[in-house]
């Protein structure tokens, strides 16, 4: 959920990366944190990693964005672990998310991690209350560059093949490929949500 500091004038929101084990969670957020050249508009990125490499908790990085309603607007950006011996450290992650980047892996013999990552994002939201038709998300279909990489068309119907399909992106991340394409739009996701429930609010 948002945190609103009235004394600052800020809106903190918090997207969270998820996806199966070593599908370039961490590199999205590398990508962006490497990219943005002005050290006021990002945050120190944390990592914490085993020695094979893996996130274990998470990646932290807020990014400064417009101003709503006199607000500015922060967004936080965490990856989950990727393995499943991990899972409660996933559910702590996710508590308290406003938009999700869904981030799969596109290679053919990764499909049924994809699905099964997709499925434990929507029983872990579950566990805290939350349903996936009511949280901002995207798809991001990463390691289009991969010689096995599957069609983006197969991808869309193993992982988007739903009543109210959500925006997906092709992505290199480790060539920084669809990454900020992805970042825009789950941003601007939920600056929409923000405006349109402040609009609401408003007498």
């Amino acid at each position: 959920m948002a945190i609103i500091n009235q004394a600052t004038k800020e809106l903190q929101v918090k997207i969270v990366y998820y996806g199966p084990a070593k599908c370039g969670k961490t590199t999205n957020l590398e990508q962006v944190h490497g990219n943005v050249q002005n050290v006021k508009e990002k945050g120190k990125l944390v990592s914490l990693a085993t020695s094979s490499d893996r996130t274990l908790f998470f990646d932290f990085l807020p990014i400064e964005a417009m101003a709503i309603k006199g607000f500015k607007t922060k967004f936080q950006l965490y990856t989950v672990p990727g393995q499943v011996i991990y899972n409660t450290t996933r559910q702590l992650v996710l508590r308290g998310v406003d938009g999700i980047v869904f981030v799969a892996d596109s290679q053919y013999d990764k499909m049924s991690e994809n699905v099964e990552s997709f499925t434990n994002l929507e029983e872990n939201l579950k566990s805290q209350k939350l349903n996936l038709s009511d949280i901002p998300y995207v798809l991001q279909y990463n390691k289009r560059d991969l010689p096995n990489a599957a069609p983006v068309d197969y991808m869309e119907y193993v992982l988007n093949n739903r009543e109210l399909q959500v925006p997906s992106f092709a992505a290199s991340a480790s060539k920084c490929d669809g990454v900020f394409e992805t970042l825009n739009m789950i941003t601007r996701l939920l600056l929409n949500k923000f405006i349109n429930e402040g609009s609401r609010k408003t007498p």
